[in-house]
Order: structure tokens, then C-alpha cells, then sequence
């Protein structure tokens, strides 16, 4: 154990970090964490289409959804070579670099022009359906771009003004991107679209299995973050798969169809009991049941995070992160939330959600209410809680006698 904790402090955690860290990935990061305020509004709808499950009279307000989260991919198709110009140092064009994506986005999802000269998409594409699109086709513009960027036709020491300098330094990039997506799509006739989720579909074949499930949410909630790793490494992969599934449900249900994807965001809320690795229940706990009054002290001051899923101060307060005695019941609970609750999903026992609810910082009882929509869903969770306690009991336990036994020493060295 202390070997394989040496290679995942010193040479794993390091390098996992160092790729979190690179600008690419971090753009990607960021361009998704700016459009979720538009999946949150999603949420909101969802929120209100309970109301209109129990009274007829009340609006329907899915509008609200559609125009938000359903246009996700087209949100990202911006921001993503935006923040990739950003983050690479070429402010100056950013914008510029968010208006030819969403240029050639529009271009690559395939639109239909009538003889009318009325252009019509399929809304689907603009939403998270066509998600794997917009990352690769961000990507694409960002490495264009920034590739110009570095040959500028007006230099910075040009008497024309910079705005001005800024429009003729883009044209070329902006051109050469438009003509990929002209080509494919009016000469060759080529649904880029269609290609890009062909290729990416076993990823997305992948992340619905069992095994899938279970070991993306395992590695990135509990495992990584148990040495200091954040989840966000994971987040574009996890989002990828995630927010298109909930999509499909979204529309199965509407139409009467089958729901069948388990992995969704919304899935993993009910066993994120107090964050990665349910750690609520070891938080309760350290607040009320520890006799060392540095972990009671910690349990008490990351108590009101954990009931809204934010771990962190637990997580490296207690510490859990490069701490053995606590780390193994974390891992326990990474494994044993995915695969319990994949079963019972899977035989029916608790709906599959189908409706957009990211939301995440609420007390999962509530959560577990509005995703399942059944009562079953709420007891599910309270009994993956009671479970979570069992497993990390005889570890607080020893945990906490070595805590009062250090605390003791302290005391003896500071009495010295």
C-alpha cells in the first residue's frame, strides 16, 4: 500500500495534474462551465413541469428549456475557440474566433435550404445531441485560428487602428474555415455532423454499459479525488456522454418511447450523497460522534456544505486525500453507489430520469424526488445513505482514535 501511495503522490497525481492543467483541456473546461447557467435554466423548466403534471391550467413552459439547454452545442460552438484564444494569449481575436465556429457549426450540422431560400435545422443538432460535434468543430477553429494568429498581415506596430487591424488579420483563418465547411457540406455533400457522432458513438456505447457507468464516475468521484485529482479532469468525457443521454431520454419520454440511458448527470446525483464518494455521512459523523475535537471541529464546520454536495472542506479537511484509513471507504462507496444504483435503474425498481435537472446543490432528497419522480427514488437514496454509514463506520472509528492519540501529543508538546 505505501509503495502504490508513493507512485500515485509522486509520479501519477503530478502528471494527471500537469494535463488538467494544459491549455486545451482547461478551454474546454472553461467554455462548458460558462454555457451550464443555460443548462441550470433547463433545470428551472424542469422544476416547473411539475406543476404542470398536477394541475392542466398551469403553462407549459419547455419553450424555456429548448431555448437554453436546448441549444447547448451551439452555445459551446462559441465559447469553446473563444476561450481556446484566450487561454493561448490571443485575446485580440477571441471573439472573432467564437463568431467562425458558430459559422462552422451551422455549416457542418447539415442545414436544408428550401427553394424559398428559407435555411432550416434540425433543433436537435443545436442541442446537446450535437455536442461531440461542437467540441471537435471548437477545437478545429481554435487550432486555426491560433495558428494564424501567429502571422499577422498588420502588425501590432501599424499605424491602422487595432480594431481594424483585427478584421484583416481574421479573414484568411475565417475563409479557409467557412470553405471546409462549404465544401463537405454543399459540394461533396458530406454530413460532417453524422461522421463526427459515427466516430465518437462507441465512446458514447461505452459510457451507457455497466462497466462504463461504474468506473467513469468511480475514478473521477472517488479514486482521483482521493489524491488531490479533481473531477473536472474527467468533466468534458463525463459531459459528452452525460447531457446528450439526458436529451435522448428527454424525447423518448415525449414520445412515448422507452428511456434508456442511465449515464446521465441526473443518475449520479442520487448516490453523490454529500459529494464524491458520499461522504456525508462520514461528515455527520465526525460533527457529532467524534471524540477528537479536531475532526468534530472539521465535522461541524464542512457539515452545511456536504448537505448541499460540496466535499471539498471534508474532503481535504479531515483529510480523506492521501489519508489510507479514509481513503479505502471512499473508494468502497465510489464503487458500491454506481453499481447499486445501475441495478435497480436497470430492473425498473427506480425510474431512469428523463427530464434536464442539473442542480446539483441541493440535499439529494429533493433531488432524488424531482429526477425519479417516484417515491421509490427518494427511499433508494436514504438507504444508499444508511449503507454509506455502515462502510465508513469501523474506519471513523479507528480513524478517530488515532486522531485523539495525536491530539494528545500535541497537548503534551505544547505543555512542554
Amino acid at each position: 500500500m505505501n509503495t502504490f501511495m508513493e507512485w500515485m503522490t509522486d509520479s501519477f497525481s503530478p502528471k494527471v495534474n500537469k494535463i488538467a492543467k494544459n491549455s486545451w483541456v482547461v478551454s474546454i473546461q472553461d467554455a462548458i462551465l460558462t454555457a451550464m447557467p443555460m443548462v441550470f435554466i433547463g433545470s428551472f423548466a424542469t422544476i416547473l413541469s411539475i406543476f404542470k403534471d398536477f394541475w392542466d391550467f398551469f403553462p407549459d413552459f419547455s419553450m424555456i428549456s429548448t431555448f437554453s439547454f436546448g441549444l447547448f452545442s451551439l452555445f459551446l460552438a462559441y465559447l469553446i475557440p473563444e476561450s481556446i484564444m484566450n487561454h493561448k494569449g490571443h485575446k485580440d481575436v477571441a471573439k472573432q474566433a467564437g463568431l467562425a465556429g458558430v459559422a462552422f457549426f451551422l455549416l457542418l450540422v447539415y442545414p436544408e435550404i428550401t427553394a424559398a431560400g428559407q435555411i432550416k435545422f434540425d433543433i436537435n443538432t443545436l442541442g446537446t445531441g450535437g455536442m461531440i460535434a461542437a467540441l471537435i468543430t471548437g477545437i478545429f477553429v481554435g487550432m486555426i485560428m491560433n495558428l494564424f494568429a501567429k502571422w499577422k498581415f498588420i502588425g501590432e506596430d501599424s499605424a491602422i487602428p487595432d480594431f481594424v487591424a483585427v478584421w484583416f488579420n481574421t479573414l484568411i483563418p475565417i475563409i479557409f474555415i467557412l470553405l471546409i465547411g462549404w465544401l463537405f457540406t454543399f459540394q461533396f455533400e458530406i454530413n460532417l455532423y453524422h461522421v463526427i457522432n459515427s466516430i465518437f458513438s462507441p465512446l458514447i456505447t461505452i459510457g451507457q454499459s455497466f462497466w462504463g457507468f461504474v468506473l467513469i464516475f468511480f475514478l473521477g468521484f472517488s479514486f482521483l479525488y482521493t489524491f488531490g485529482i479533481s473531477s473536472w479532469v474527467i468533466y468534458p468525457v463525463q459531459t459528452a456522454i452525460a447531457l446528450p443521454a439526458i436529451a435522448q431520454n428527454q424525447a423518448n419520454f415525449h414520445a412515448g418511447k422507452e428511456v434508456m440511458n442511465i449515464f446521465t448527470n441526473e443518475t449520479a446525483v442520487l448516490f453523490l450523497i454529500g459529494g464524491g464518494g458520499a461522504t456525508l455521512a462520514l461528515c455527520i459523523m465526525m460533527a457529532f460522534m467524534a471524540k477528537s475535537q479536531r475532526l468534530r471541529m472539521i465535522g461541524k464546520a464542512s457539515l452545511v456544505p456536504s448537505i448541499f454536495n460540496i466535499n471539498e472542506p471534508i474532503v481535504f479537511g479531515a483529510p480523506i486525500a492521501f489519508n489510507p484509513i479514509l481513503m479505502v471507504p471512499m473508494w468502497i462507496n465510489g464503487l458500491v453507489g454506481p453499481i447499486l444504483t445501475w441495478f435497480v435503474m436497470k430492473i425498473g425498481l427506480v425510474p431512469i430520469p428523463h427530464e434536464p435537472f442539473q442542480l446539483w446543490y441541493l440535499p439529494v432528497p429533493i433531488q432524488s424526488w424531482i429526477i425519479t419522480t417516484s417515491l421509490t427514488g427518494v427511499i433508494y437514496v436514504f438507504l444508499l445513505f444508511a449503507l454509506s454509514w455502515v462502510i465508513y463506520y469501523p474506519f471513523f472509528k479507528i480513524y478517530d482514535k488515532q486522531a485523539m492519540k495525536q491530539d494528545a501529543e500535541l497537548l503534551e508538546e505544547e505543555g512542554e
